[in-house]
């Protein structure tokens, strides 16, 4: 009989210790919950996290340095709004999945977003986002999608929503056909308190669910300072969203009006309030810049003038991640305290039907559910004298505005509250 040596034995030994090094547990989608593939209900405790213009995913020294102090802070999850699809980004997401951290990344880059005022949906946007999803799909550690981030910011642009809900459909489409496993394709909207409950609802209505999105999120910065559930306007939030089809996430949120942030929203989210109904959140941001959202800063700002290769804005983009006081310690705090179970996938059941398409009403939702969907080539042209908006082809690539290259969101923030977007326009200013 053979007998394997003691080499043989140790070299098998390590390859399976370096095989699982990395191992992570991929995330579903079922009904309105996310669940890991051990059955686990899955809860985001995330943060934006976006240190240069193009892509913070291909400098692995730098990730392994965040993703151990992330892991300490008790995250579990990243957003990044730009990646560069023909990067190297192994180094990095092993990195973050060796700390159980999981990412959420947007498809479109400057070039590729969609925009209200200069609206289509076109073969190069979903050749583009489909190659940043093909070189995602490898990892394990790679949550969800996004097709877009706040296309709509203000009410009279509902317009946009069909455009959006066409990108999801043939992202989607694009992912089934070459087999992939089904990372969830969702889309962050801002908050415009018109548009509640009618965007989110639009997005996910209609039982084709080939159209309609896997997720919903949504940047909110409503609950600033001491506030609480009724006051800071969540309470409508959960409202809005107790009988949603599919899993519902804050993608942004952490106003910091009032200094320092405490994050006492978090126990809302993660509490007894909304965690039977929303998946978690994402806390802008990682980097201190100049808009005073950071958790932490790589050291001192410097005058760009006098120091070599310094950012146009003068804040450090690399180095040993150091907290910003008191508000890291303060999130952390929050977390560690905040651990809902949820419930087992096992014992879940997706009983919940769509969601409602919302009515057309004009000067508010001003979306037809029953008209079809954009196909790629059709761009928005403004109402007729009939009164109704058309759709034209267009074969032009999206172009980017001033506003969305203002920061690394691109956010608007809260309609009807001044809770700080002047500050958080302030981030990456230098990509203009």
């Amino acid at each position: 009989m053979y007998k394997p040596s003691l080499s043989t034995i140790l070299i098998l030994a390590l390859g399976l210790a370096v095989s699982t090094v990395h191992a992570i547990s991929k995330i579903t989608v079922k009904g309105s919950k996310f669940f890991t593939e051990d059955g686990n209900q899955f809860y985001i405790k995330g943060i934006a996290y976006q240190l240069t213009p193009d892509d913070p995913l291909v400098n692995p020294d730098q990730c392994k340095l965040d993703a151990a102090l992330m892991k300490d802070l008790g995250a579990n999850t990243i957003r990044v709004y730009h990646v560069d699809a023909r990067g190297d980004h192994k180094g990095c997401m092993d990195a973050f999945a060796e700390n159980g951290i999981y990412l959420f990344v947007d498809l479109d880059d400057f070039d590729t977003q969609m925009n209200y005022d200069n609206l289509y949906w076109n073969q190069t946007q979903l050749d583009a986002y489909s190659e940043v999803l093909t070189e995602f799909e490898k990892y394990d550690n790679t949550a969800g999608v996004f097709v877009g981030n706040e296309v709509i910011t203000r009410l009279n642009q509902s317009y946009a929503a069909p455009y959006i809900k066409a990108a999801a459909r043939d992202v989607k489409a694009f992912r089934d056909s070459k087999n992939m496993r089904k990372i969830p394709v969702g889309y962050s909207a801002a908050d415009i308190a018109e548009l509640r409950p009618m965007l989110q609802n639009y997005l996910a209505c209609g039982t084709n669910y080939a159209e309609s999105l896997d997720f919903f999120s949504l940047n909110a910065y409503e609950w600033c300072g001491h506030s609480s559930y009724a006051k800071s306007g969540y309470s409508m939030l959960e409202k809005n969203a107790t009988d949603y089809n599919i899993p519902i996430f804050l993608s942004e949120t952490g106003c910091n009006t009032n200094r320092p942030r405490d994050f006492a929203d978090q126990a809302a989210i993660f509490g007894k309030d909304m965690a039977n109904t929303w998946s978690g959140a994402i806390i802008y941001e990682w980097i201190e810049e100049q808009n005073n959202y950071g958790l932490i800063s790589y050291g001192a700002k410097v005058d760009p003038s006098t120091v070599t290769d310094a950012p146009p804005d003068g804040f450090p983009r690399t180095g040993t991640p150091t907290p910003v006081s008191p508000d890291f310690s303060n999130l952390k705090s929050q977390w560690a305290t905040l651990t809902p179970s949820g419930v087992k996938e096992s014992a879940y059941a997706t009983s919940k039907p769509p969601a409602e398409c919302p009515a057309m009403t004009p000067g508010a939702w001003e979306v037809d559910a029953k008209s079809p969907l954009p196909s790629i080539g059709q761009g928005y042209v403004a109402a007729t004298s009939t009164g109704m908006a058309t759709a034209s082809a267009t074969q032009g690539s999206a172009s980017p505005t001033a506003t969305k290259k203002g920061t690394a969101s691109g956010g608007n923030e809260v309609a009807g509250m001044a809770v700080g977007l002047a500050a958080v326009m302030l981030g990456f200013v230098w990509w203009l």
